[in-house]
């Protein structure tokens, strides 16, 4: 059953070669429109995890660079505001700067490796992501190990 349309998190992504884009890194929309050449709109239902990653650069290099993932709210649910994300959503991770995004994409690409979706991998591993790289340490490998364990967690507690 579809979530209804004013349950939905919308996010604008935009692409303007060598000076801005938006882009969704992973996370599966239920919905998309195409806004203009440069624009699209994706809408994800409450409970989806999805990362977006923002980045901006001025005559001098890159200017801003940032990553959030998030889970897209359920009605009442605490959140966190984040540019171009509507109503927001439930923050696991939040980093700025090239150099942790960087971090996190490869965190991101370790979990694909494992042949995990990262929308599917356990959200605790992305706040213990968020945490050591707040902390300046090196971040933990996820494992097939801790994914099963979070699929039982899951099966045990809805």
């Amino acid at each position: 059953m579809k979530p209804a349309a004013s349950h939905l998190t919308r996010v604008e992504l935009l692409q303007v070669p060598e000076r801005i884009e938006r882009w969704i890194r992973f996370g599966r929309s239920v919905q998309e429109e195409m806004l203009d050449r440069r624009r699209r709109a994706l809408w994800f239902a409450p409970g989806d995890v999805f990362a977006v990653v923002r980045w901006a650069a001025n005559d001098f290099g890159a200017a801003i660079s940032r990553i959030d993932i998030l889970i897209a709210p359920a009605p009442g649910e605490a959140i966190v505001t984040v540019p171009w994300v509507d109503p927001g959503g439930v923050s696991l991770l939040r980093v700025h700067g090239w150099p942790k995004v960087q971090r996190v994409l490869a965190a991101v690409d370790q979990v694909e490796a494992l042949g995990v979706d990262p929308k599917d991998a356990c959200p605790d591993h992305w706040r213990h992501v968020h945490a050591r790289l707040a902390a300046g340490d090196e971040p933990r490998d996820y494992t097939p190990c801790r994914h099963a364990a979070w699929i039982g967690r899951r099966v045990i507690t809805p």
